[in-house]
């Protein structure tokens, strides 16, 4: 069995320069083993010693071997950098694959002989080991990168729940029908002039119904944050500006747990009005969130409220099982 003290000789398979990551050929049957560029992501033996013709002999410090290394650049690091294998068997600060070794000195130029000195044995710290993500999933480049961009995704404070306006009925559980013009106070759904459909409250002083909708709560609610009910509305004109009252129920039997109510602010531009369930108020899943909203009584005699959409925002937390 053959022995070394850290340097081994091999064939090149090609034309090999000094100071290069090189790679055993699987796909040649030699004695001694043949050696080609390892390239971006690969791992490798070791490094070249002297330049070699193909077919030649040629002396390779091994990974294994204590100490630095000197290493030709593929481009410039700053001292420390942690280095990858890049193509033709030189290294980069890029990452790509596993990382090789860490930068002994700064490099200010492609191509110059750089000391390194190697890890041993490959790093599994995740800011060290690249994704290779071929299908172009995400710009970052690291295994810890990716996990931080999942974790940001996965309990992002953005989740939604779209409330369809086709799901509302009237507080009592009645379906909720075509609007009235009429000098009615109950709501009905409208066509308006460029084809959207929304929910219209009649300009009645004293609203008799108001709309509600029940869902369950996500598996995935995170029930130490709040929840927050979202209004897309408008007037038909600019004279009332009514408070859009709410009431919440979470869970059977719960009392009232809504937080401070929004103002339409009279004007005909559509606008986001929010309303905010505390948290302290969120059981969690499974729990059921029923909600009932609608114009305060008294604040319209001239303008229609215009409901054009409906949704809640909550945080995630990350699922056990």
């Amino acid at each position: 069995m053959p022995t070394n003290a850290g340097y081994r000789t091999f064939i090149a398979g090609e034309a090999l320069p000094a100071h290069r990551h090189v790679k055993i050929n699987t796909n040649v049957a030699s004695s001694p083993p043949t050696i080609v560029f390892a390239d971006a992501g690969e791992q490798g033996v070791g490094f070249t010693e002297t330049a070699a013709a193909s077919g030649a002999t040629v002396a390779v410090r091994l990974t294994t071997a204590p100490g630095t290394v000197e290493v030709e650049a593929a481009d410039t690091w700053a001292l420390g950098a942690v280095l990858y294998s890049a193509n033709d068997g030189k290294v980069s600060d890029s990452s790509s694959g596993t990382a090789i070794g860490q930068a002994m000195e700064a490099c200010t130029k492609a191509d110059d002989i750089i000391e390194m000195v190697p890890y041993v044995v490959a790093s599994t710290a995740a800011g060290n080991v690249s994704v290779l993500d071929s299908a172009n999933h995400t710009v970052t480049e690291t295994v810890e990168a990716a996990l931080a961009e999942l974790y940001v995704h996965g309990k992002t404070a953005q989740a939604v729940i779209p409330i369809p306006l086709s799901s509302l009925t009237l507080e009592d559980g009645t379906a909720i029908t075509k609007f009235s013009s009429a000098d009615t106070a109950t709501c009905g759904f409208s066509q308006e002039g460029n084809k959207e459909l929304v929910l219209r409250f009649n300009n009645h002083a004293t609203p008799a119904d108001v709309a509600a909708f029940g869902i369950p709560l996500p598996a995935d609610l995170n029930p130490a944050a709040d929840i927050v009910v979202h209004w897309r509305a408008k007037m038909s004109g600019a004279t009332d500006s009514p408070v859009l009252e709410h009431e919440c129920y979470l869970g059977a039997g719960d009392t009232d747990c809504a937080g401070a109510d929004d103002e339409i602010d009279g004007d005909t531009t559509l606008t986001e009005y929010t309303a905010t369930i505390a948290h302290a108020d969120v059981g969690g899943s499974p729990e059921e969130l029923t909600l009932i909203f609608g114009p305060k009584a008294s604040e319209m005699g001239t303008d229609d409220l215009l409901i054009y959409s409906v949704w809640l925002e909550y945080t995630r937390q990350p699922l056990a099982a």
